[in-house]
């Protein structure tokens, strides 16, 4: 049996805040704890907030090619320069849309970079990058949690689109303590047939589940204890597994 459980009454999280320190305060005051083998999903903001990845875009100083995205979508010239910044190829533009291939292989609008449930909207417009290194931001979240577990994973999730469907989805960004990616191939099916082509992202589909209970809005519940998932433990294994190569990509 599959179990999510929300860490709700967690604070606005700000530069330097201990996020581990917290979530372990939000979990003892709604009476939650680790289990072996346990799934801990938080959202991409707060681990960027509490890295410090926030950005004024009255700061940002756009360069030519800046404008000229700004001019092909109607983004603001900042905005676009931290596009350009973030990414490591620009795939597809329209107005008001930039799918780029970030700094980490990863295909996605505006490179990641958001402005929901950032800041208040009354003051100056800021936006939040991802973090600098979504798997090492989860190695170091789930070793300070370790010790309260036998056996935890992290996945730091964040909600994206995907090609062949609408609507955004919770998608694994930062993988620790776990294989992101499981290999079925060779096993067989109910029929005896070999499998020749089935990997299924574990990571992705725990990272969704989550996100049913952290939600996309105002819900203010960024974290979720996911139980009972069929993970298979590992050290080091990053979610670079999960990222299709871009000779592989047929869409572009």
């Amino acid at each position: 049996m599959l179990s999510v459980f929300p860490v709700p009454g967690l604070p606005l999280i700000g530069a330097g805040d201990d996020l581990a320190a917290l979530i372990l305060a939000a979990m003892a005051k709604a009476s939650l704890s680790f289990e072996d083998g346990d799934v801990l999903v938080v959202a991409q903001k707060i681990v960027s907030k509490a890295e410090g990845r926030m950005v004024a875009l009255a700061s940002v100083e756009a360069g030519d090619d800046a404008r000229a995205l700004s001019a092909k979508t109607g983004k603001d010239p900042a905005l676009c320069q931290l596009i350009l910044d973030e990414a490591s190829e620009v795939v597809r533009t329209a107005p008001n849309l930039v799918i780029v291939r970030n700094r980490h292989g990863v295909v996605l609008a505006n490179a990641g970079i958001d402005a929901s449930n950032v800041a208040d909207p009354e003051s100056a417009a800021q936006v939040l990058l991802w973090p600098l290194d979504p798997d090492a931001s989860a190695a170091r979240l789930r070793a300070a949690l370790q010790p309260e577990c036998t056996h935890l994973s992290v996945i730091v999730s964040d909600s994206l689109g995907r090609a062949w469907r609408m609507g955004t989805m919770g998608t694994a960004i930062g993988v620790a303590g776990m294989l992101p990616l499981r290999d079925q191939c060779g096993d067989t099916d109910l029929f005896g047939r070999t499998l020749v082509a089935t990997l299924t992202g574990v990571a992705d589909e725990i990272a969704a589940a989550a996100s049913l209970m952290m939600g996309e809005g105002g819900e203010g519940v960024p974290a979720a204890i996911v139980r009972g998932a069929r993970t298979v433990r590992a050290e080091g294994a990053g979610s670079a597994s999960l990222i299709r190569t871009a000779q592989q990509d047929l869409f572009r």
